[in-house]
């Protein structure tokens, strides 16, 4: 259940257990805190991830 994840509010920085913040401005979910408070991090890498993937179909 997503009310039981964690979650990283986009806006405050903030990590959040449960469904606290609209979803617009909160990234995850995560099964645990540390995972969400790297959130930004894991962002960046997937979205690296994607452009890399994204340029070599190209």
């Amino acid at each position: 259940m997503d009310d039981e994840k964690y979650w990283y509010n986009l806006k405050t920085g903030e990590v959040e257990h449960g469904l606290v913040t609209p979803a617009p401005d909160r990234a995850g979910p995560f099964d645990t805190a540390e995972e969400a408070a790297r959130a930004p991090e894991i962002i960046r890498e997937r979205s690296r991830k994607w452009a890399e993937e994204d340029a070599a179909d190209q």
